[in-house]
Protein backbone atom coordinates (compact mmCIF):
# COMPACT_ATOMS: atom_id res chain seq x y z
CA UNK A 1 0.00 0.00 0.00
CA UNK A 2 1.89 3.18 -1.07
CA UNK A 3 0.79 6.71 -0.45
CA UNK A 4 0.44 8.60 -3.08
CA UNK A 5 3.32 11.75 -3.13
CA UNK A 6 1.40 14.98 -3.12
CA UNK A 7 2.80 18.27 -4.44
CA UNK A 8 3.13 21.00 -1.45
CA UNK A 9 3.46 23.80 -3.89
CA UNK A 10 -0.54 24.08 -4.78
CA UNK A 11 -3.45 23.13 -2.94
CA UNK A 12 -4.16 19.29 -4.33
CA UNK A 13 -7.49 18.78 -5.83
CA UNK A 14 -8.39 14.92 -6.49
CA UNK A 15 -11.50 14.09 -9.11
CA UNK A 16 -12.77 10.76 -9.14
CA UNK A 17 -14.55 9.87 -12.28
CA UNK A 18 -13.50 10.84 -15.56
CA UNK A 19 -16.98 11.47 -17.54
CA UNK A 20 -18.37 14.80 -18.61
CA UNK A 21 -18.79 16.40 -15.00
CA UNK A 22 -15.38 15.44 -14.09
CA UNK A 23 -13.72 15.98 -16.77
CA UNK A 24 -15.50 19.51 -16.77
CA UNK A 25 -14.15 20.20 -13.22
CA UNK A 26 -10.81 19.72 -14.20
CA UNK A 27 -10.97 21.91 -17.10
CA UNK A 28 -12.35 24.68 -14.74
CA UNK A 29 -10.01 24.37 -11.57
CA UNK A 30 -6.68 23.67 -13.82
CA UNK A 31 -7.70 26.93 -16.11
CA UNK A 32 -6.77 29.02 -13.12
CA UNK A 33 -3.18 27.42 -12.37
CA UNK A 34 -3.78 27.35 -8.40
CA UNK A 35 -4.47 24.04 -8.22
CA UNK A 36 -2.62 20.64 -8.85
CA UNK A 37 -5.62 18.73 -10.11
CA UNK A 38 -5.75 15.08 -10.51
CA UNK A 39 -8.10 12.59 -12.10
CA UNK A 40 -9.18 9.58 -11.11
CA UNK A 41 -10.66 6.84 -13.41
CA UNK A 42 -11.59 2.92 -12.74
CA UNK A 43 -11.11 2.47 -16.78
CA UNK A 44 -8.01 1.80 -18.65
CA UNK A 45 -9.24 5.25 -20.27
CA UNK A 46 -11.54 8.03 -19.64
CA UNK A 47 -15.19 9.64 -21.46
CA UNK A 48 -16.13 5.91 -22.20
CA UNK A 49 -19.58 6.69 -21.97
CA UNK A 50 -19.11 9.76 -23.68
CA UNK A 51 -17.76 7.88 -26.52
CA UNK A 52 -20.50 5.57 -26.90
CA UNK A 53 -23.42 7.76 -26.58
CA UNK A 54 -21.92 9.09 -29.44
CA UNK A 55 -22.16 6.56 -31.91
CA UNK A 56 -25.34 7.41 -33.16
CA UNK A 57 -24.45 10.94 -33.44
CA UNK A 58 -22.99 13.24 -30.84
CA UNK A 59 -25.97 15.26 -29.36
CA UNK A 60 -23.90 17.87 -27.14
CA UNK A 61 -27.13 20.44 -26.53
CA UNK A 62 -30.31 21.75 -27.80
CA UNK A 63 -30.85 25.00 -29.51
CA UNK A 64 -34.90 25.76 -28.23
CA UNK A 65 -35.64 28.76 -26.10
CA UNK A 66 -33.68 28.89 -23.06
CA UNK A 67 -36.99 28.90 -20.88
CA UNK A 68 -38.17 26.04 -22.18
CA UNK A 69 -35.00 24.34 -21.88
CA UNK A 70 -34.69 24.46 -18.70
CA UNK A 71 -38.28 22.77 -17.93
CA UNK A 72 -36.57 19.61 -19.46
CA UNK A 73 -35.14 18.84 -15.71
CA UNK A 74 -39.09 18.45 -14.11
CA UNK A 75 -38.86 18.76 -10.02
CA UNK A 76 -35.03 19.68 -10.19
CA UNK A 77 -35.23 22.21 -12.63
CA UNK A 78 -35.39 24.96 -9.88
CA UNK A 79 -31.75 23.43 -8.04
CA UNK A 80 -30.29 23.01 -11.57
CA UNK A 81 -31.08 26.40 -12.97
CA UNK A 82 -28.24 28.24 -11.28
CA UNK A 83 -25.58 25.68 -12.84
CA UNK A 84 -27.12 25.97 -16.12
CA UNK A 85 -27.67 30.03 -15.96
CA UNK A 86 -23.79 30.23 -15.69
CA UNK A 87 -23.17 27.27 -18.43
CA UNK A 88 -26.40 26.46 -20.43
CA UNK A 89 -26.91 25.70 -24.12
CA UNK A 90 -24.89 28.44 -26.09
CA UNK A 91 -21.82 28.31 -23.72
CA UNK A 92 -21.66 24.66 -24.29
CA UNK A 93 -21.79 25.46 -27.93
CA UNK A 94 -19.04 28.29 -27.74
CA UNK A 95 -16.95 25.50 -25.71
CA UNK A 96 -17.01 23.18 -28.42
CA UNK A 97 -16.16 25.62 -30.85
CA UNK A 98 -13.23 26.49 -28.22
CA UNK A 99 -11.85 22.76 -28.91
CA UNK A 100 -11.83 23.43 -33.02
CA UNK A 101 -15.51 21.36 -33.18
CA UNK A 102 -17.86 23.17 -35.41
CA UNK A 103 -21.36 22.46 -34.74
CA UNK A 104 -24.72 22.42 -36.49
CA UNK A 105 -28.59 22.67 -35.46
CA UNK A 106 -30.25 19.47 -36.75
CA UNK A 107 -34.51 19.88 -37.95
CA UNK A 108 -35.60 19.18 -33.97
CA UNK A 109 -33.18 21.56 -32.28
CA UNK A 110 -31.22 19.04 -31.61
CA UNK A 111 -26.87 20.56 -31.65
CA UNK A 112 -24.37 17.98 -33.04
CA UNK A 113 -20.74 18.41 -34.15
CA UNK A 114 -20.27 18.89 -37.97
CA UNK A 115 -19.23 15.42 -38.21
CA UNK A 116 -21.81 14.40 -36.21
CA UNK A 117 -18.87 12.17 -33.70
CA UNK A 118 -17.66 12.10 -30.41
CA UNK A 119 -14.12 11.04 -30.69
CA UNK A 120 -12.51 14.54 -32.03
CA UNK A 121 -14.19 16.55 -29.43
CA UNK A 122 -12.67 14.29 -26.62
CA UNK A 123 -9.47 14.22 -28.20
CA UNK A 124 -9.06 17.60 -28.51
CA UNK A 125 -10.92 18.15 -24.92
CA UNK A 126 -7.92 15.72 -23.19
CA UNK A 127 -5.36 17.29 -24.94
CA UNK A 128 -6.31 20.34 -23.83
CA UNK A 129 -6.23 19.19 -19.96
CA UNK A 130 -3.27 17.65 -20.49
CA UNK A 131 -2.22 20.52 -21.52
CA UNK A 132 -3.20 22.46 -18.66
CA UNK A 133 -1.31 19.86 -16.36
CA UNK A 134 -4.13 17.71 -15.22
CA UNK A 135 -3.01 14.34 -14.05
CA UNK A 136 -4.88 10.94 -15.17
CA UNK A 137 -4.74 8.13 -13.02
CA UNK A 138 -6.42 5.35 -15.27
CA UNK A 139 -7.59 1.99 -13.20
CA UNK A 140 -7.86 3.69 -10.24
CA UNK A 141 -11.30 2.00 -8.82
CA UNK A 142 -12.29 4.71 -5.76
CA UNK A 143 -13.11 2.16 -2.86
CA UNK A 144 -13.92 4.42 -0.41
CA UNK A 145 -12.08 6.67 2.55
CA UNK A 146 -8.94 5.14 4.44
CA UNK A 147 -9.02 8.13 7.35
CA UNK A 148 -9.09 11.41 5.64
CA UNK A 149 -7.42 9.73 2.47
CA UNK A 150 -8.79 8.30 -0.79
CA UNK A 151 -8.74 4.66 -1.18
CA UNK A 152 -8.43 3.08 -4.48
CA UNK A 153 -7.55 -0.17 -6.30
CA UNK A 154 -4.91 -0.41 -8.67
CA UNK A 155 -3.47 -3.15 -10.81
CA UNK A 156 -0.44 -2.06 -8.35
CA UNK A 157 -2.48 -2.62 -5.32
CA UNK A 158 -4.00 -0.51 -2.96
CA UNK A 159 -2.70 3.81 -3.25
CA UNK A 160 -3.94 5.91 -0.52
CA UNK A 161 -4.08 9.16 -2.00
CA UNK A 162 -4.44 12.66 -0.19
CA UNK A 163 -6.28 15.85 -1.35
CA UNK A 164 -7.26 19.55 -0.12
CA UNK A 165 -10.81 18.85 -1.86
CA UNK A 166 -11.98 15.73 -3.45
CA UNK A 167 -14.95 16.05 -6.09
CA UNK A 168 -16.74 12.95 -7.04
CA UNK A 169 -18.44 12.72 -10.40
CA UNK A 170 -18.92 8.70 -10.71
CA UNK A 171 -22.15 8.94 -12.47
CA UNK A 172 -25.28 7.03 -12.21
CA UNK A 173 -25.91 3.05 -12.28
CA UNK A 174 -26.54 2.17 -16.22
CA UNK A 175 -24.10 1.13 -18.97
CA UNK A 176 -21.86 -0.77 -15.92
CA UNK A 177 -19.76 -2.12 -18.08
CA UNK A 178 -18.43 1.39 -18.77
CA UNK A 179 -17.52 2.29 -15.81
CA UNK A 180 -20.64 3.58 -13.83
CA UNK A 181 -21.95 1.25 -11.28
CA UNK A 182 -23.10 2.92 -8.75
CA UNK A 183 -20.64 1.57 -6.35
CA UNK A 184 -20.39 4.62 -4.75
CA UNK A 185 -23.52 4.79 -3.56
CA UNK A 186 -23.39 2.67 -0.30
CA UNK A 187 -20.31 4.31 0.78
CA UNK A 188 -21.94 7.58 0.64
CA UNK A 189 -24.93 6.29 2.55
CA UNK A 190 -22.30 4.84 5.25
CA UNK A 191 -21.25 8.42 6.23
CA UNK A 192 -24.70 9.24 7.00
CA UNK A 193 -25.11 11.03 3.48
CA UNK A 194 -29.03 11.17 2.38
CA UNK A 195 -28.87 9.35 -0.99
CA UNK A 196 -32.25 7.79 -3.14
CA UNK A 197 -32.01 4.97 -4.92
CA UNK A 198 -30.52 4.72 -8.41
CA UNK A 199 -33.24 3.78 -10.91
CA UNK A 200 -33.36 3.32 -14.28
CA UNK A 201 -33.86 6.69 -16.90
CA UNK A 202 -34.57 6.73 -20.20
CA UNK A 203 -35.62 3.59 -20.11
CA UNK A 204 -37.88 0.95 -22.41
CA UNK A 205 -40.09 -1.39 -20.45
CA UNK A 206 -41.59 -4.56 -20.51
CA UNK A 207 -45.14 -5.65 -21.91
CA UNK A 208 -46.74 -9.17 -22.04
CA UNK A 209 -46.69 -9.65 -25.29
CA UNK A 210 -47.85 -13.22 -26.61
CA UNK A 211 -45.72 -15.40 -28.14
CA UNK A 212 -46.64 -15.24 -31.69
CA UNK A 213 -46.09 -11.22 -31.53
CA UNK A 214 -42.74 -11.11 -30.05
CA UNK A 215 -41.63 -13.60 -32.47
CA UNK A 216 -42.94 -12.21 -35.28
CA UNK A 217 -42.75 -8.50 -35.02
CA UNK A 218 -39.43 -7.81 -32.67
CA UNK A 219 -37.01 -4.94 -33.61
CA UNK A 220 -39.92 -3.65 -35.96
CA UNK A 221 -40.04 0.05 -35.56
CA UNK A 222 -43.46 2.44 -35.50
CA UNK A 223 -42.82 5.82 -36.62
CA UNK A 224 -45.50 8.65 -36.58
CA UNK A 225 -47.22 7.55 -33.57
CA UNK A 226 -48.35 9.62 -30.44
CA UNK A 227 -48.20 8.34 -27.31
CA UNK A 228 -50.76 9.73 -24.58
CA UNK A 229 -50.17 9.67 -20.50
CA UNK A 230 -50.24 11.42 -17.38
CA UNK A 231 -47.71 13.07 -15.87
CA UNK A 232 -46.95 13.29 -12.01
CA UNK A 233 -49.08 16.59 -11.38
CA UNK A 234 -52.02 15.13 -13.02
CA UNK A 235 -51.99 16.62 -16.36
CA UNK A 236 -52.54 14.64 -19.49
CA UNK A 237 -49.38 15.04 -21.93
CA UNK A 238 -49.27 13.75 -25.69
CA UNK A 239 -45.90 13.34 -27.42
CA UNK A 240 -45.48 12.55 -31.35
CA UNK A 241 -42.47 10.33 -32.22
CA UNK A 242 -41.30 6.73 -32.85
CA UNK A 243 -40.42 3.66 -31.02
CA UNK A 244 -39.70 0.20 -31.49
CA UNK A 245 -40.99 -3.55 -30.54
CA UNK A 246 -38.63 -5.67 -28.59
CA UNK A 247 -38.58 -9.07 -27.68
CA UNK A 248 -39.58 -8.22 -24.16
CA UNK A 249 -41.25 -4.81 -24.59
CA UNK A 250 -40.80 -1.53 -26.13
CA UNK A 251 -37.80 1.41 -26.15
CA UNK A 252 -36.96 4.24 -28.52
CA UNK A 253 -36.98 8.15 -28.29
CA UNK A 254 -40.61 8.22 -27.89
CA UNK A 255 -40.52 5.68 -25.28
CA UNK A 256 -37.76 7.66 -23.25
CA UNK A 257 -39.32 10.82 -23.42
CA UNK A 258 -41.99 8.94 -20.87
CA UNK A 259 -40.02 7.13 -18.57
CA UNK A 260 -39.98 9.28 -15.96
CA UNK A 261 -43.71 9.71 -15.14
CA UNK A 262 -44.33 6.00 -16.27
CA UNK A 263 -42.10 4.63 -14.21
CA UNK A 264 -43.11 6.78 -11.11
CA UNK A 265 -46.78 5.53 -11.76
CA UNK A 266 -45.46 2.14 -11.34
CA UNK A 267 -43.71 2.45 -8.29
CA UNK A 268 -47.25 3.23 -7.38
CA UNK A 269 -49.68 0.68 -8.88
CA UNK A 270 -47.54 -2.06 -10.28
CA UNK A 271 -47.69 -0.73 -13.97
CA UNK A 272 -48.84 2.09 -16.12
CA UNK A 273 -51.25 2.50 -18.78
CA UNK A 274 -50.54 4.49 -21.79
CA UNK A 275 -52.37 5.34 -25.24
CA UNK A 276 -50.94 5.15 -28.53
CA UNK A 277 -52.52 7.06 -31.72
CA UNK A 278 -51.46 5.16 -34.86
CA UNK A 279 -53.10 7.43 -37.14
CA UNK A 280 -51.83 10.90 -35.22
CA UNK A 281 -52.13 12.79 -38.55
CA UNK A 282 -56.10 12.08 -38.85
CA UNK A 283 -58.55 13.22 -36.82
CA UNK A 284 -60.87 10.85 -34.49
CA UNK A 285 -64.28 11.60 -37.14
CA UNK A 286 -62.05 10.66 -40.46
CA UNK A 287 -60.36 7.71 -39.08
CA UNK A 288 -64.28 6.73 -37.98
CA UNK A 289 -65.54 7.73 -41.53
CA UNK A 290 -62.83 5.14 -42.84
CA UNK A 291 -62.90 2.55 -40.75
CA UNK A 292 -67.09 2.26 -41.25
CA UNK A 293 -66.97 2.76 -44.87
CA UNK A 294 -68.48 -0.15 -46.33
CA UNK A 295 -65.76 -2.46 -47.14
CA UNK A 296 -67.54 -5.45 -48.96
CA UNK A 297 -65.98 -9.10 -49.42
CA UNK A 298 -62.79 -7.32 -47.81
CA UNK A 299 -61.37 -8.46 -44.44
CA UNK A 300 -61.36 -5.67 -41.72
CA UNK A 301 -57.45 -5.99 -42.18
CA UNK A 302 -57.73 -5.28 -45.95
CA UNK A 303 -59.94 -2.77 -45.45
CA UNK A 304 -57.67 -1.01 -42.72
CA UNK A 305 -54.26 -1.33 -45.17
CA UNK A 306 -56.40 0.04 -48.10
CA UNK A 307 -58.22 3.13 -46.22
CA UNK A 308 -55.71 3.89 -43.74
CA UNK A 309 -52.66 2.34 -44.54
CA UNK A 310 -52.92 0.24 -40.99
CA UNK A 311 -50.62 -2.75 -41.75
CA UNK A 312 -47.68 -4.42 -40.60
CA UNK A 313 -46.64 -3.50 -36.76
CA UNK A 314 -49.23 -1.44 -36.34
CA UNK A 315 -51.53 -4.00 -37.56
CA UNK A 316 -50.05 -6.58 -35.37
CA UNK A 317 -50.60 -4.16 -32.62
CA UNK A 318 -54.23 -3.98 -32.89
CA UNK A 319 -54.76 -7.43 -32.63
CA UNK A 320 -52.48 -7.88 -30.32
CA UNK A 321 -54.52 -5.27 -27.79
CA UNK A 322 -57.80 -5.96 -29.05
CA UNK A 323 -60.51 -8.90 -28.55
CA UNK A 324 -62.37 -10.13 -31.64
CA UNK A 325 -65.60 -7.97 -30.69
CA UNK A 326 -63.89 -4.78 -30.34
CA UNK A 327 -61.85 -5.48 -33.90
CA UNK A 328 -65.31 -6.34 -35.41
CA UNK A 329 -66.87 -3.24 -34.00
CA UNK A 330 -66.10 -0.23 -36.10
CA UNK A 331 -66.76 2.48 -33.50
CA UNK A 332 -64.77 0.05 -30.86
CA UNK A 333 -62.13 -0.01 -34.00
CA UNK A 334 -61.84 3.71 -34.98
CA UNK A 335 -61.33 4.83 -30.99
CA UNK A 336 -58.91 1.95 -30.69
CA UNK A 337 -56.55 3.57 -33.63
CA UNK A 338 -56.23 6.86 -31.80
CA UNK A 339 -55.97 5.63 -28.00
CA UNK A 340 -54.88 2.13 -28.32
CA UNK A 341 -54.06 1.43 -24.21
CA UNK A 342 -50.87 -0.85 -23.88
CA UNK A 343 -49.89 -1.66 -20.66
CA UNK A 344 -46.24 -1.58 -19.37
CA UNK A 345 -45.26 -4.15 -16.93
CA UNK A 346 -42.44 -2.76 -15.56
CA UNK A 347 -39.10 -0.72 -16.41
CA UNK A 348 -36.51 -2.67 -18.16
CA UNK A 349 -32.88 -3.45 -16.17
CA UNK A 350 -30.80 0.05 -15.10
CA UNK A 351 -27.79 -1.14 -16.78
CA UNK A 352 -30.03 -1.13 -19.96
CA UNK A 353 -30.76 2.41 -19.51
CA UNK A 354 -29.22 5.36 -20.90
CA UNK A 355 -29.34 6.67 -17.87
CA UNK A 356 -30.50 7.20 -14.14
CA UNK A 357 -32.27 8.91 -11.67
CA UNK A 358 -31.96 8.94 -7.97
CA UNK A 359 -28.65 9.60 -6.06
CA UNK A 360 -27.03 12.09 -3.84
CA UNK A 361 -29.90 14.30 -2.28
CA UNK A 362 -29.29 17.92 -3.12
CA UNK A 363 -30.49 18.49 0.58
CA UNK A 364 -27.67 16.72 1.63
CA UNK A 365 -25.54 19.52 -0.43
CA UNK A 366 -24.44 23.29 0.53
CA UNK A 367 -23.95 24.03 -3.31
CA UNK A 368 -22.17 21.37 -4.72
CA UNK A 369 -20.05 20.36 -1.38
CA UNK A 370 -21.75 17.43 0.86
CA UNK A 371 -22.14 19.21 4.30
CA UNK A 372 -21.86 16.29 6.18
CA UNK A 373 -17.76 15.87 4.21
CA UNK A 374 -16.48 19.11 4.28
CA UNK A 375 -14.18 19.55 1.56
CA UNK A 376 -15.73 17.03 -0.73
CA UNK A 377 -18.29 17.79 -3.64
CA UNK A 378 -20.33 15.71 -5.90
CA UNK A 379 -21.30 16.75 -9.41
CA UNK A 380 -23.37 14.84 -12.46
CA UNK A 381 -25.47 12.59 -12.88
CA UNK A 382 -24.40 11.06 -9.47
CA UNK A 383 -26.83 13.55 -7.81
CA UNK A 384 -30.59 13.06 -8.05
CA UNK A 385 -31.81 14.70 -10.90
CA UNK A 386 -33.09 13.42 -14.61
CA UNK A 387 -33.10 14.78 -17.86
CA UNK A 388 -34.71 13.51 -21.26
CA UNK A 389 -32.33 12.51 -23.99
CA UNK A 390 -31.58 15.57 -26.49
CA UNK A 391 -28.72 17.17 -25.35
CA UNK A 392 -30.21 17.80 -21.75
CA UNK A 393 -27.81 14.84 -19.93
CA UNK A 394 -24.71 15.97 -21.02
CA UNK A 395 -25.76 19.93 -20.80
CA UNK A 396 -26.41 19.42 -17.01
CA UNK A 397 -23.11 17.49 -16.43
CA UNK A 398 -20.98 19.99 -18.22
CA UNK A 399 -22.49 22.57 -16.42
CA UNK A 400 -22.62 20.67 -12.99
CA UNK A 401 -18.70 20.55 -13.65
CA UNK A 402 -18.18 24.36 -14.04
CA UNK A 403 -20.52 24.84 -11.21
CA UNK A 404 -18.47 21.95 -8.74
CA UNK A 405 -14.92 23.68 -10.41
CA UNK A 406 -16.01 26.84 -9.25
CA UNK A 407 -17.06 25.80 -5.66
CA UNK A 408 -14.15 23.99 -4.84
CA UNK A 409 -11.66 26.89 -5.79
CA UNK A 410 -13.57 28.98 -3.57
CA UNK A 411 -13.64 27.17 -0.34
CA UNK A 412 -10.02 26.62 -0.89
CA UNK A 413 -9.72 30.49 -1.21
CA UNK A 414 -11.95 30.60 2.16
CA UNK A 415 -9.02 27.91 3.74
CA UNK A 416 -6.52 29.70 2.62
CA UNK A 417 -5.36 26.43 1.10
Amino acid sequence: MTPASPDTSRPRVAIVGGGPAGLMAAETLSRTGAFDVHLYDAMPSVGRKFLLAGRGGMNITHAEPYERFVTRYGARAAALRPMLDAFGPDAVRDWVHGLGIDTFVGTSGRVFPTEMKAAPLLRAWLHRLREAGVHFHQRHRWTGWADHALRFDTPAGELLARADATVLALGGASWARLGSDGAWLPLLAARGIEVAPLRPSNCGFDVDWSPLFSERYAGQPLTTVAASWTDGNGQPVRKQGQFVVTATGVEGSLIYALSAPVRDQMTLHGSAVVELDLLPDLPADRVLAEVARPRGSRSMSSHLQGRLGIKGVKAGLLHECLGKEQFADPVALARALKALPLTLRAPRPIDEAISSAGGVAFEALEGTMVRALPGVFVAGEMVDWEAPTGGYLLTACLAAGVAVGRDVAAWLGRRGA
